[in-house]
């Protein structure tokens, strides 16, 4: 084991291991905190000598015990009760210090991976679900927390108990001690592979973990579906399957630390008989205390050594946490090299030649787009589901790169904008609202917006309709409406969404589908409040409710990534193209097909 804080951070520097390199990367965290280190090290150092001063005590208390004189006999309690209060100050001093730095390093990986998640580009969250980045933010940090606390408080400790106790023996008797040396090398390759295959199934733990996580999310949060189409039995095998999964992995790690330490306790068991064996020939000079002192030596040595193999198991399960820690670390945050800033823009946009395809795919989402929109122009996009008109609409916010053709805003191209001056800019309304475990109040007044005064949160609720149910609860805007609004209904918390956006009063609004939950009454008050704020700003709206987007100066009907016709509502019915078609399936008599209106409805 090292013997300074610096070592800790230089060892193994020639051609190290991908294991040493995550361990190393992992022990930069407690560079910090190496004050505190340093103080656990000297309380470890205060326990592990006693361990050592013990046999060599034994060894005075024999010899002074066949001595005639029995000198200082007296004195042996008082140094026997001496190394036990050493002893004990020495473990708190160690295991306090040391605990102190492993808490402040967790906290502070926990906190790193946290705000991590809140720099990955939306990309990242398309193609990882979420009970696997949930469990590496709990359950992986926990594994962490035993690499940096239980197992190195262990390395540390008995370290330097078997060096201690080691030193002693060769200073005893050099010639007996090789013994050591000789089983060392079969201790080494055992250790090593022990510890890759530990590693690997600590890996396939850890996401068998994830998977259930990632169950449980989905059960927890989809329980209303699971119920109403009978979902219980096939929801359970699927836990039961990752379960059993799970358990598999655990009892293959138990079962490798089962045969590994006994192997370990028969080698050094034997080398111990062997080492008893020839001191009986080669100590026969020794006195009786010398003899004794260094077999109780020689047999304090295994437990360490015990102790140093158990904690391997947990380094090797941090190890592999902190790989997985790692790997989100070191992905790249959405991509903001844009310096341009602008206090509030005009909100003039125009899309030139642009098209776009998903990572991962080779047909374009959207192919060579291009028209413009004055400030203050209300614009609608309509067309059958999977034409692109949520895509479009994520780029104007950046949620995903674009590098063929532009997006110009105020004639600056988005992504010459600093991102977060960009998202300033424009206030979304999305069909699936999130709404946050907190007051009415707190969600309508979300981050950037958490200054707004009392009247102007009031003010937005109105012009969004939503005073009109927030005034019957006893508490007003300081009602808790439960996780994602589960207290109120989807009307509801499409009101508290549009309210969230009419406070952040953004040059440029954009509604996904934003009155698609809204019962016909909501609507009709909900349109009139919209047709007041839209008048001084840029609105994009998407919708299937053709009903809502008439007075639009300007309609886009995309299909299949194109934009095949745009004009307004009167100028589209009189071509008698796509649009014309839409209108008259959505708004021709009931008794004809009833189910049409409902498959054109789905055309987000």
């Amino acid at each position: 084991m090292p013997l300074s804080v610096n070592q800790m951070f230089k060892f193994m520097k020639k051609k190290p291991t991908a294991s040493t390199q995550i361990y190393k990367r992992l022990l930069t965290y407690v560079k910090p905190h190496r004050g505190l280190f340093v103080i656990s090290i000297f309380g470890f150092l205060m326990y592990s000598g006693t361990q050592t001063l013990f046999a060599a005590l034994i060894k005075h208390i024999i010899d002074t015990l066949q001595s005639e004189a029995r000198e200082g006999m007296y004195y042996l309690p008082l140094l026997f009760s001496g190394l036990i209060i050493i002893h004990g100050i020495g473990a708190y001093i160690g295991n306090y210090f040391l605990a102190k730095v492993s808490t402040n390093v967790v906290h502070a990986l926990r906190c790193e991976i946290f705000d991590q998640y809140t720099r990955l580009p939306t990309s990242y969250f398309d193609a990882n679900n979420s009970g696997y980045m949930i469990s590496r933010i709990t359950n992986n940090v926990g594994q962490v927390t035993q690499a940096t606390t239980d197992a190195v408080r262990t390395f540390v400790r008995e370290g330097f108990t078997a060096i201690g106790l080691l030193i002693y023996l060769f200073y005893s008797s050099w010639m007996l001690s090789l013994v050591f040396v000789v089983i060392a090398p079969i201790i080494v390759v055992l250790v090593s592979y022990v510890s890759r295959r530990l590693r690997k199934i600590s890996k396939k733990i850890q996401e068998s973990i994830g998977d259930m996580t990632h169950i449980t999310s989905e059960l927890v949060g989809g329980h209303r579906v699971v119920r109403s189409y009978g979902g219980e039995e096939y929801e359970r095998q699927r836990f039961l399957d990752s379960s059993l999964y799970n358990r598999s992995q655990s009892l293959k790690l138990s079962t490798t630390m089962a045969i590994h330490n006994p192997i370990m306790q028969f080698i050094i068991a034997i080398a111990l008989s062997f080492l008893m064996y020839m001191a009986l020939f080669f100590m026969k000079q020794a006195s009786v205390g010398e003899f004794v002192g260094y077999l109780t030596a020689a047999f304090l040595l295994p437990r360490p050594i015990r102790q140093l193999s158990d904690a391997n198991g947990d380094i090797q399960k941090g190890i592999a946490a902190a790989e997985s820690l790692f790997e989100i670390l070191d992905e790249p945050g959405e991509e903001d090299t844009g310096s341009y800033e602008a206090e509030r823009c005009l909100g003039a946009l125009e899309f030139k030649n642009l098209s776009f395809k998903y990572e991962g795919t080779n047909e374009l989402a959207l192919k060579d787009i291009s028209f413009k929109v004055a400030p203050g122009q209300t614009i609608a996009l309509v067309g059958a589901s999977g034409g692109g008109k949520s895509t479009l609409a994520n780029l104007v916010s950046r949620f995903y790169p674009h590098d063929m053709g532009e997006i110009l805003l105020d004639g600056v191209e988005i992504n010459s904008y600093q991102l977060a001056n960009l998202r300033k800019q424009i206030a979304l309304v999305n069909q699936q609202v999130t709404l946050f475990n907190d007051t009415i109040a707190n969600n309508i007044a979300y981050g950037a917006l958490s200054s707004a005064s009392k009247e102007e949160i009031t003010a937005a609720a109105t012009d969004a309709y939503a005073m009109e149910f927030v005034s019957k609860y006893e508490l007003g805007l300081e009602t808790e409406i439960g996780e994602n609004g589960v207290k109120l209904s989807g009307g509801q918390r499409q009101r508290l969404a549009l309210a969230r956006a009419l406070l952040k009063d953004a040059p440029i609004l954009i509604l996904d589908e934003a009155t698609s939950a809204l019962d016909t009454e909501s609507e009709r008050y909900i349109q009139a409040a919209l047709q007041k704020v839209m008048g001084n700003r840029t609105t994009l709206v998407i919708a299937h409710r053709l009903s809502t987007i008439e007075n639009a100066d300007v309609i886009l009907v995309i299909d299949q990534g194109r934009i095949v016709e745009q004009g307004s509502h009167a100028e589209l019915i009189a071509k008698q193209g796509a649009y014309a078609r839409l209108h008259h399936i959505q708004f021709k008599n009931h008794t004809e097909n009833t189910e049409q209106p409902l498959e054109v409805g789905t055309v987000n």
